[in-house]
């Protein structure tokens, strides 16, 4: 072989080693990029159910999305702060006789909270509704028939569920409804939280809670008392249920306790640095205000 054909011949084993080198590196860079892209953009692709890690007690636990990415949303599960601030929510599903029991200690304690009702809560306690709101707490929507919200894609179904809620209130009470919402059961996509986004709704998860719902197996003070002193941390949002026996029998000591921690009781316009309450004045008998 001539030397001219050993060049050439060498110069196209070069040629083909570089394009493959440099099509291997093109094809890697892509990938990389679609997988980053992927990570970065999970919160939006991919549905989820609210939970919680808890690395330390007394720490702010890991969600399945930060708060950073929330709040992107308009939507909060804590607040990453270092003062001892609490935010004390309340769902209400339906209404099986606990909830004054529950405004009486707020009342008495004189702590603000928040109250996530249904369609089913509104139509069977209609005076808790007004009690509620004359007593200078918020009433939150969540939704009208508490189901998986995470299954609606469709952003007319998605506001058929919280404009129902919407309406049973004005009716009720002559104001518009605060523009809280909370999945039922924590079930949302990412998507739900842009729809509620777009409908000038915040969406508030929870960084505490505890199992407080099964009416058959009610915790004993002892184990409501090891999560919820154990487990607070500062900026915590707590929930609670309505129809929990355990949380109408505990509330008070449970409150006291946590302001002998050194805990004050924050309201959600406080957590969302926003005012999306009534624009309707409430009056404050309880003096909640002043908390």
């Amino acid at each position: 072989m001539s030397i001219s054909k050993k060049i050439l011949k060498a110069t196209a084993v070069f040629l083909l080693f570089s394009l493959c080198f440099l099509g291997g590196r093109t094809v890697s860079w892509l990938l990389s990029t679609q997988e980053e892209a992927a990570a970065s953009s999970s919160l939006l692709f991919s549905s989820e159910n609210w939970g919680l890690s808890y690395p330390e007690e007394g720490k702010l636990p890991t969600g399945n999305a930060s708060i950073e990415e929330l709040a992107a949303h308009h939507a909060y599960y804590a607040e990453n702060t270092e003062e001892k601030v609490l935010y004390l929510t309340f769902d209400c599903g339906y209404e099986n006789g606990f909830t004054a029991a529950i405004l009486d200690t707020l009342k008495e304690k004189k702590v603000p909270a928040a109250f996530f009702v249904t369609g089913d809560f509104l139509d069977a306690a209609p005076d808790m509704i007004k009690r509620m709101t004359k007593e200078g707490h918020i009433v939150g929507n969540h939704t009208e028939h508490h189901p998986d919200m995470s299954a609606i894609s469709s952003l007319s179904a998605f506001q058929q569920e919280l404009s129902a809620v919407e309406a049973s209130y004005a009716e009720i009470t002559g104001e518009s409804l605060p523009a809280y919402y909370r999945p039922p059961q924590g079930k949302y996509s990412p998507e739900n939280l842009k729809q509620a986004d777009e409908l000038g709704y915040a969406t508030i998860f929870w960084s505490l809670a505890y199992v407080d719902w099964n009416q058959d197996d009610q915790p004993t003070r002892e184990e409501a008392f090891e999560k919820l002193l154990g487990r607070i941390h500062p900026g915590a949002v707590v929930l609670l249920h309505s129809t929990s026996e355990a949380n109408a029998s505990y509330l008070g000591e449970l409150l006291d306790q946590w302001k002998a921690l050194g805990y004050r009781f924050g309201t959600l316009d406080e957590l969302t640095g926003q005012d999306l309450s009534s624009d309707d004045p409430k009056s404050d008998p309880g003096g909640l205000a002043d908390v």
